[in-house]
């Protein structure tokens, strides 16, 4: 009888050959649904396929630039306008830009288009290099007076500077000297030294304008060298330059000037200063003090 069987294979732990049978998975129908699975699958990528998407409407900006490269650009008519002409006709087509000038001072100017050449001649340099020239100029006022007013140091300095157009330096004193009152430190001079540019300006006033302006002048002393080619000079005051106001002067100042070239000898400095226009007296004058 089936039904007792069943009891006692579950008690005694059996299991029976239909049991079995009907426990197994089916691996016919499992391997058959797998099949039919996988080609169900792509059927339904078919069929999306299949199916017509919908397309997004493309944007207006993608419409113009579709019609701006399917379309090609006209050629732009040349128009001749008034101005284009005129720019035409006012910049001609193989003009380059103007080359940097450089301002060169009238001084030194004549020194290397008249004066290069007399020296070569007269004292047969080799090469243009040796010919002398001007190194610098210094202008340098003395202030004893300063260890007792404080205010001749500011008006020294000022005058030096507009007469040079260069801030001067003020020279101060190295040791300490009873008898003069004078202590290490102290202020006893301005001076400014001159080069390039500057000097030659300077130069070219001292000589035609300053020189000239001197009370009773009648020229230089031919001999104020020092044995190197370089020229002393000693003004009585400053009223004499033409950038001092006489009403503004708080007190007369003298000054010294000195000119340093490259001159080896007196010889040849003097005649570099005598071709640059140099006021000098005749060796039969006597020679004037002012």
């Amino acid at each position: 009888m089936p039904v007792e069987r069943v009891r006692r294979s579950l008690k005694t732990g059996r299991k029976l050959g239909w049991s079995r049978v009907a426990n197994a998975p089916d691996s016919k129908k499992n391997e058959g649904q797998v099949v039919e699975d996988k080609a169900a699958k792509p059927a339904a990528g078919e069929s999306s396929a299949k199916k017509p998407s919908a397309k997004k409407a493309p944007s207006t900006r993608r419409k113009a630039a579709a019609k701006i490269t399917a379309e090609p650009k006209a050629p732009k008519a040349e128009t001749n306008s008034p101005k284009t002409d005129s720019a035409k006709s006012a910049t001609p087509a193989g003009s380059k830009k103007s080359d940097f000038v450089v301002k060169v001072p009238r001084m030194k100017q004549v020194y290397r288009d008249d004066v290069v050449a007399v020296l070569i001649r007269e004292f047969g340099y080799g090469n243009p290099m040796q010919v002398p020239t001007l190194e610098k100029i210094v202008i340098n006022i003395g202030l004893g007076e300063a260890l007792e007013s404080n205010s001749a140091v500011g008006a020294a300095t000022g005058d030096l500077q507009k007469i040079t157009g260069q801030k001067p330096l003020e020279n101060r004193a190295r040791m300490s000297i009873a008898n003069f009152k004078l202590r290490e430190g102290n202020v006893i001079g301005t001076s400014v030294t001159l080069r390039g540019y500057r000097m030659w300006q300077f130069f070219d006033r001292f000589v035609n304008i300053t020189l000239p302006r001197t009370r009773d002048f009648r020229g230089i002393s031919r001999t104020a060298f020092d044995g190197r080619g370089n020229y002393s000079l000693g003004m009585r005051d400053q009223s004499t330059f033409p950038e001092i106001d006489y009403n503004e002067i708080d007190r007369m100042r003298g000054m010294q000037v000195t000119i340093v070239t490259t001159a080896h000898t007196d010889e040849e400095g003097r005649r570099l200063l005598d071709l640059l226009g140099m006021p000098f007296m005749h060796a039969d004058e006597p020679v004037a003090t002012f």
